[in-house]
Formats: C-alpha cells, sequence, structure tokens
C-alpha cells in the first residue's frame, strides 16, 4: 500500500488526469467558439442568442460549464492532493543544498591549509 501512495502522491498521476480533464472541457468551449462563428457567417445572424448547437447560448454554456468543472476540480482535487504531498512529502527546507554545503567545506579546508595539497 506504501508503494501505491507514493506512486500517486509523488508521481504525476493527479497532475496529468487534471490536465487531461481541463483540457477536454476547453476542447468543448473552442468547438462550441467555433460553431458560433461559423453560424454566423451565412443569413443566420438573427438566432444568435437561441439554443440551437451553433448558439452564443451554447458557447456560453460551455464557458460556464468549464469554470464550474475547472473550481470543481481544483477544490476537490488539486488542493486536497497538494496538502496530501506536503503532508508525506515535504519540501526541502530553505538554504543551501546538500551538495553545495559539501563543497563549501571543501574549498573552505583548502583554503586553511594555504591552498596547499
Amino acid at each position: 500500500m506504501q508503494g501505491f501512495r507514493n506512486f500517486i502522491i509523488r508521481g504525476n498521476l493527479v497532475d496529468l488526469a487534471v490536465a487531461f480533464i481541463v483540457g477536454l472541457a476547453f476542447a468543448a468551449v473552442v468547438t462550441t467558439f467555433t460553431n458560433w462563428l461559423t453560424g454566423l457567417m451565412p443569413d443566420s445572424a438573427s438566432n444568435v442568442f437561441s439554443n440551437e448547437p451553433n448558439s452564443f447560448g451554447a458557447f456560453l454554456n460551455a464557458v460556464i460549464s468549464f469554470l464550474i468543472l475547472a473550481a470543481v476540480l481544483y477544490f476537490l482535487v488539486v488542493l486536497p492532493y497538494t496538502k496530501a504531498k506536503e503532508k508525506y512529502f515535504p519540501s526541502e527546507a530553505p538554504g543551501t543544498p546538500a551538495d553545495v554545503a559539501v563543497l563549501e567545506e571543501i574549498r573552505d579546508l583548502l583554503a586553511t591549509r594555504g591552498g596547499q595539497v
């Protein structure tokens, strides 16, 4: 069970899933916008706010659906995921990384020797 938790939290699986879902929702927004825009080109400008699939109302519906979906994903998936990730895999404390600290120690030891090997 520990390995599965590490796989879910440490990997980019949740990030990838959220990006995929938001991408699909945004594709619907772009599709309805394109349908609405191309629907204006002939003589159908009088039906701008109708409920037809290529109307401005359908585009507005897709935008609102996208915003609701993004909010739900953020509050129900992304926030709990980031809190769990910080709980189980806390980020390193700010400061000098370990490899840089070792190099600084070597530099200081060489400086105290006067550069003699």
